[in-house]
């Protein structure tokens, strides 16, 4: 699939680096929290990390499943399948109704996620980053990804999503989610504003929070009224928005920050804790 003469990975790749790069220099100029985990060594070795699980999972995902969310678009598309062509419905319509699904889609998978404990053990490598800034949107564990896409597949094919339509919702997503994760900062005004229909930074980082109350809170990554229609929104965090304490109760220390403890999480059991400490006698 191409338009405009690019084709589609190349779309992407220039969509990606472009909001990448605007929301680094923001981050820069105006960061929201200025901790330990978000400047200096501890940074740099966060930001490899999460990095280098961007091009791990796009590897994971070209061998396991080449044809990615377009492809199978593509593919429903040229076979006749799904809701919308049994329909007729115009393109315009099925192209919007295909974005709120998937993104409702995408919503559902990601509660599930924290449900469900098998999947739990995967997606928690995205929660154990102790700092919170546009490449912990990246910092997904390949074979979440790879799940990811299957589920997204299995929505495409469902519907007959048109292909066009099935590269918005994928360069948006990637978009709004390195937004909402990005360390910027917003007017209470501005913020208060977007989070009417997306996902702010300040909404989602609750998510983020080591307390499970509010951590079982604010999956959107996109558009922000599925957690209002489940009852799952928090407006705010107990300890404030500069006060939260992010990431994992369970690992609080810097291996968080290191690849190959982040690759073998999901098999890790979280430290059993210690003793309490007898009274002198």
């Amino acid at each position: 699939m191409s338009l405009f003469g690019l084709s589609e990975p190349v779309i992407r790749l220039l969509a990606f680096s472009t909001i990448f790069i605007t929301l680094a220099a923001i981050e820069l100029a105006a960061p929201r929290l200025e901790r330990d985990e978000m400047r200096g060594a501890l940074k740099s070795r966060r930001w490899v990390t999460n990095l280098a699980m961007v091009v791990l999972s796009s590897v994971a995902l070209r061998i396991v499943f080449p044809l990615a969310a377009v492809g199978t678009a593509l593919w429903a598309q040229s076979n006749g399948l799904g809701l919308f062509p049994m329909l007729g419905l115009p393109a315009w319509v099925a192209g919007i109704l295909a974005f709120i699904v998937l993104d409702f889609a995408v919503w559902l998978e990601h509660v599930v996620s924290h449900k469900w404990p098998l999947l739990w053990r995967i997606h928690r490598m995205h929660h154990a980053d102790t700092g919170f800034d546009l490449t912990t949107a990246l910092r997904f564990h390949p074979l979440e990804i790879v799940l990811s896409m299957i589920w997204k597949a299995a929505v495409i094919i469902a519907l007959g999503a048109p292909p066009v339509a099935v590269l918005v919702f994928e360069i948006v997503l990637n978009g709004a989610a390195m937004f909402n994760h990005a360390n910027i900062k917003l007017a209470k005004s501005v913020d208060a504003v977007l989070r009417l229909v997306i996902v702010t930074p300040d909404m989602h980082r609750i998510h983020h929070s080591t307390d499970l109350r509010e951590t079982d809170s604010n999956y959107g990554f996109n558009l922000a009224i599925w957690d209002r229609l489940f009852s799952t929104y928090t407006q705010a965090p107990r300890l404030g928005n500069t006060g939260i304490e992010i990431g994992l109760a369970e690992w609080r220390d810097s291996r968080t920050a290191g690849l190959v403890w982040t690759l073998v999480l999901p098999f890790r059991f979280p430290p059993k804790p210690r003793p309490p400490r007898k009274p002198d006698q």
